[in-house]
């Protein structure tokens, strides 16, 4: 079982030197943390190796390091990258939605490349492989392969934030990104936060519910989980103790003299924030005149993107402040603001973490940001104070920091003095806690939970495929029937015989669903059995000759009359109501619908996003509220119900269990038929619509394959009734 990593960009980048080519580390968190230690996997990895024309040469050595390129012709290049990855989703993602520009050229060159990616990567996979596909690149690769049937496993993790759908809506392609990450078999993200957006967006644009964080799609799961991403913690922690990062950090300390070290480093880019960074440093020197030629601080930018004239605007006012800064704080022998806008070697880097006392790092968007882990792996001394953006995915890991709004330039000035004054044993303490979390949680600890996840639900979707309902299994269930001398069929109605409708009282069942029911129920027992309540199921299945079963088993007509199975209390309703009808108020387009033996919330017709926040709530609220009091909260399909305990289809099955029936069929779709499939005997079949974890016998995809089995049954029982069999 091989691995096959997918990214924008290779571990290495190959340059063109006078003596031929050339491969170097690449930069960025995937590249010097995967990139670290891929081939320990045995993975192949493929990506783009920059610009080069002699694709031979380049090939041959690249392979050398067991990576694949694709190659991609220049105008194709810059539409899928400069364009719609970098000036569509990246600012969009990143919450800056005035910035995004929508560019259908870039869109289908964004899909174009995919597809490229996706020939590539047909060509190394093999059955049983697994491809684990990196960023907002590549958001359409994971259905094109998927569409591909190559049987392989297929993850998808993403480096950046997710928005959340009031910017995600914006986009005109936001059907094809969600779906594009669905043909994943597992998403990753770096915080809850980004998780919960996404699945948002794939419960508002596809209709898909989930249970934590797992999603039917069609006939597979998709697992939608959280894997913050660690760092390579002993390599920068050893090479802090080197010799030569230990004599860099030394000249640092040297050139800087007896001041206190603050350090940034921000890549040109306005998620980033390195404007706010020197806002903030500004803001600190005016508040704080004491630490005036006392404090120095080296402010690092590396170079990205100078093309684009955002960026090149964004260069020529940090040279600004940079500027205004030193000219108004710095005087002879003191510049507040050492200045670097170049990249940094990895012993520079390491040296200048090392040397610190405070690291500022204020990303105004990140979707992990793995400066901050870095600069603590470097720090064996303990010494440093780490200042980090609320907003950066590592503030949800790193407690201890010094966490603040990166917008409020008085509350960073404020905080960067209070970690310059803090107690030394205080900052040793949080840092020693910090350096424990991430040496443990490392990089590839966070790999291996990735795959070792994707296996296991890869497993559970061929578990589940074994329980799927073959055509085999349906002709047997078909035969069974046929030949039995006292049948009984137990269907549930909403989603079973009638499709799942936003108007509940819309739930009519169709002529040839009565006509079906009318065919079953001269060759046996047919019992419709549903949550509604009586008089619907009256009015629309009363003149047929099949017993109906109302309110989860509160209510059933056998023959012809309607019959409590429970003495009715209505006492606990009064306590309830109140708090249902709050949520009514807040939830427009809720609903609440009471029934003798239950009240129910329906909130299929609101907006699910503020619908699905409140059924938290309310069912948290419910559980506390009915915990001395006889009744169970029960949590369906866009529906939150209270009934009277006692009262459920397992139940119910419990009371006609003793019929002597020599075949037994239950169907249903939710969780309210679980008791029903528990109840039965082993030897009775049961179907549940849809891909959930069940106690049914069987998964089958749609109502609609349902009712063509049923449809079969119930051929030749025109000619047969039931006293043609005795």
């Amino acid at each position: 079982m091989a691995l096959i990593i997918v990214s924008n960009r290779l571990p290495l980048t190959v340059i063109d030197k006078t003596s031929g080519y050339r491969a170097i580390p690449s930069t960025g968190g995937l590249a010097t943390g995967l990139g670290s230690f891929y081939r320990e996997y045995g993975a192949k990895w493929v990506g783009w190796p920059g610009e080069t024309e002699r694709i031979e040469d380049v090939t041959g050595l690249l392979a050398e390091h067991d990576c694949v390129p694709v190659f991609l012709p220049r105008e194709l290049f810059r539409g899928y990258y400069h364009g719609f990855s970098n000036r569509t989703i990246w600012p969009l993602f990143n919450g800056f939605a005035t910035y995004a520009v929508f560019s259908k050229t870039d869109w289908e060159a964004y899909r174009r490349v995919n597809s490229i990616f996706a020939d590539k990567v047909e060509e190394l996979a093999k059955p049983g492989d697994r491809v684990w596909i990196h960023d907002y690149h590549l958001m359409l690769l994971p259905e094109i392969l998927r569409e591909r049937d190559l049987g392989v496993s297929i993850g998808f993790f993403l480096h950046i934030p997710f928005p959340s759908y009031d910017i995600f809506r914006l986009l005109p392609w936001r059907k094809e990104i969600v779906e594009g990450i669905l043909g994943a078999d597992l998403v990753g993200f770096h915080t809850y936060d980004y998780a919960q957006a996404f699945l948002e967006a794939v419960a508002r644009i596809k209709g898909y519910e989930n249970k934590v964080g797992l999603i039917e799609v069609g006939r597979r799961l998709v697992q939608v989980d959280v894997f913050p991403m660690g760092i390579d913690f002993e390599k920068f922690s050893r090479k802090a103790e080197s010799p030569e990062v230990k004599r860099e950090a030394e000249m640092i300390r040297e050139r800087v003299g007896d001041r206190r070290i603050i350090i940034s480093m921000s890549r040109l880019d306005y998620t980033k924030g390195p404007l706010h960074h020197l806002m903030a440093f500004e803001e600190f020197l005016n508040n704080h005149p004491e630490w005036r030629e006392r404090v120095t601080y080296i402010f690092v930018v590396s170079p990205s993107r100078e093309e684009v004239e955002r960026y090149s605007q964004l260069k020529a006012e940090i040279d600004e402040t940079v500027g205004r800064i030193n000219g108004k704080h710095g005087v002879l022998g003191w510049v507040p603001v050492w200045y670097m806008y170049r990249y940094l070697s990895f012993e520079e880097l390491v040296a200048l973490y090392s040397a610190a006392d405070v690291a500022l790092i204020l990303p105004i968007s990140d979707g992990m940001n793995l400066m901050a882990k870095e600069y603590l792996a470097s720090m064996n001394h303990l010494r440093g104070a780490l200042v980090i953006s609320e907003t950066a995915g590592a503030a949800k890991e790193l407690l201890e920091a010094f966490k603040v709004n990166p917008n409020n330039i008085e509350e960073v000035a404020e905080t960067i003095n209070e970690a310059l004054t803090m107690d030394r044993e205080e900052l040793m303490r949080r840092n020693e806690a910090m350096r424990k979390r991430i040496r443990e949680f490392n990089v590839r600890f966070w790999a291996d939970s990735f795959l070792n996840r994707l296996d296991e639900v890869v497993e559970r979707t061929k578990e589940l495929e074994v329980k799927m309902l073959s055509e085999e299994a349906a002709n047997e269930i078909v035969r069974a029937y046929r030949e039995a001398a006292n049948p009984l069929l137990i269907l549930d109605y909403d989603g079973t015989l009638v499709p799942i409708v936003d108007d509940p009282k819309e739930a009519e069942p169709t002529d040839e669903v009565r006509d079906l029911l009318r065919r079953l129920s001269r060759r046996g027992e047919v019992v419709v059995i549903s949550g509604r309540d009586r008089s619907s199921l009256e009015r629309w299945l009363g003149d047929l000759e099949v017993t109906l079963v109302a309110e989860h088993g509160g209510w059933v007509k056998a023959d012809g009359d309607w019959t409590a199975t429970a003495p009715i209390d209505r006492s606990w309703k009064e306590m309830i109501r109140p708090l249902l009808d709050l949520f009514v108020r807040r939830i427009p387009g809720s609903f609440v619908e009471e029934k003798d033996f239950s009240l129910a919330w329906h909130y299929r017709r609101a907006d699910l996003r503020t619908a699905r926040e409140a059924v938290r709530e309310l069912i948290h609220a419910l559980i506390n509220l009915t915990a001395s009091i006889n009744v169970s909260v029960l949590a369906g399909k866009m529906v939150v119900e209270v009934k009277q305990a006692g009262i459920s289809k397992g139940n119910f099955f419990h009371t006609i269990a003793d019929g002597g029936w020599d075949f037994i069929l239950a169907a249903g779709d939710d969780v309210t038929d679980e008791s029903l499939f528990s109840a039965l005997p082993e030897w009775a079949y049961s179907i549940r619509i849809g891909y959930a974890a069940t106690a049914a016998r069987y998964n089958l995809g749609r109502r609609e394959d349902l009712m063509e089995i049923l449809d079969k049954m119930a051929e030749g029982s025109n000619k047969m009734g039931r006293d043609d069999m005795e």
